[in-house]
């Protein structure tokens, strides 16, 4: 029982550090298209993120798949293979030279992933409570049964 806690607490932090380097990175590509930033600022900003992301990625999808979160994986496969397509054709850098032409196709994906992220966060926060039920008064079914008993008298 400690040991889901635990698990889904590394799965929360994990998923606040994709869901914040998502957001810094689409906010850099934001702060491009409004001229803020130069490109070679953002393409080296974003570059030095992406390899960790991918890594931070990976391993949390390597997580439900050992503990057998079939919903959860199956819901972090696409973009885990997404991500690995990317690396296998080698766009998963952005270039200095191109970053005007891709600016919307990179702001896009990067949407898609927060989006991600945040239908995730809200699973965990969702599942937290109910590894503990007694701890949580909504859930707790001595707490509703007493409830019930006073409601139909």
């Amino acid at each position: 029982m400690a040991w889901d806690l635990i698990y889904w607490l590394i799965c929360f932090f994990i998923d606040i550090a994709l869901f914040a380097s998502s957001l810094y990175q689409y906010v850099m590509l934001t702060d491009l298209e409004a001229d803020y930033i130069n490109p070679f600022e953002l393409s080296t900003r974003i570059n030095q993120l992406v390899l960790p992301e991918f890594i931070a990625h990976g391993v949390f999808c390597a997580l439900f798949l050992l503990a057998q979160r079939w919903f959860m994986f199956l819901f972090t496969v696409p973009l885990t293979y997404y991500i690995v397509m990317l690396f296998i054709k080698q766009k998963h850098l952005i270039d200095v030279t191109e970053v005007f032409r891709v600016l919307n196709t990179e702001k896009k994906c990067r949407l898609v992933k927060l989006g991600v992220y945040f239908c995730l966060l809200a699973i965990i926060i969702i599942r937290v409570p109910l590894i503990y039920p007694s701890h949580n008064p909504i859930l707790n079914s001595h707490d509703l049964n007493q409830y019930i008993k006073c409601k139909n008298k």
